[in-house]
């Protein structure tokens, strides 16, 4: 049975107004961890909120880039596609173009996918970098800070898609998974160690994701079908950040914030 989980949503008027709550997020996950543990490892996502986010953080006129501790910052990626890092779908290199290359972090705290490998290749390695940064021992899952994910209009997380064999991994930390509806391969974190992460937040914009946010949120538990339902942390907590498109067919938040509780 999935774990009791309280969904806490915030919800903006408009896209940016989600970029800059995403933002802000980020900051204090970051700040927070570095304070606690003297390091900060996030997860993050590709997509156009992300995009916006990375935008934000990086812009000299914005308060994020002065106020995150960035040589305390360990970047690692949710998931990838099977391209090269200069091809114009790799999650990397969008994140390399809006905020890499405008903020003081060096080559070794940032953790890319090698999605030009071939696929189990990749994710094997990916894997082992992150069993490394982490110092884990045997089968120790690892515990990121901050992890930031998207949703599609089928109900996918991650590269965690309807009915895939990554669904049911259970011990690995990175897989590859065959997506027969996209007709590929992605490199995707595993559902287990999402779920472990200190913070973990949906982003999410547009009409076209409200009826997918109303049954994976409100409709029955069937995450073969939604995978998105799959995510319930075991801090007992989750946070969507939405604009109000996305939010249409959610309970009124009371001054732009609301809650849910997922029954076990």
């Amino acid at each position: 049975m999935p774990r009791p989980v309280v969904v806490t949503y915030r919800v903006s008027s408009t896209p940016a107004e989600v970029a800059k709550a995403a933002a802000e997020l980020f900051t204090s996950a970051v700040q927070t961890a570095a304070n606690a543990r003297g390091i900060a490892r996030v997860a993050i996502s590709g997509g156009t909120t992300p995009k916006a986010m990375f935008a934000l953080l990086a812009d000299p006129a914005q308060p994020f880039v002065k106020e995150i501790p960035w040589d305390k910052l360990d970047l690692y990626w949710v998931d990838e596609r099977s391209v090269g890092p200069d091809d114009a779908e790799s999650n990397y290199r969008m994140t390399r173009e809006a905020l890499l290359s405008k903020v003081p972090l060096a080559p070794g705290q940032v953790h890319r996918m090698e999605g030009e490998l071939n696929p189990e290749e990749a994710a094997a390695r990916y894997e082992a970098v992150i069993r490394n940064g982490f110092r884990l021992e045997g089968a120790e899952t690892p515990t990121f800070d901050l992890i930031l994910l998207g949703m599609g209009d089928d109900g996918h997380t991650a590269s965690l898609f309807p009915h895939t064999e990554a669904l049911n991994e259970l011990g690995r930390i990175v897989v590859a998974n065959h997506v027969p509806q996209k007709d590929t391969w992605r490199i995707t974190l595993t559902w287990p160690v999402i779920n472990q992460g200190r913070e973990v937040a949906f982003l999410i914009e547009g009409t076209g994701k409200a009826n997918v946010l109303h049954e994976v949120f409100q409709g029955s538990y069937q995450p073969e079908t939604y995978p998105s339902q799959i995510i319930r942390p075991a801090s007992g907590k989750l946070t969507l950040l939405l604009d109000a498109a996305a939010a249409a067919k959610l309970p009124e938040p009371t001054n732009g914030v609301g809650t849910l509780e997922l029954k076990g």
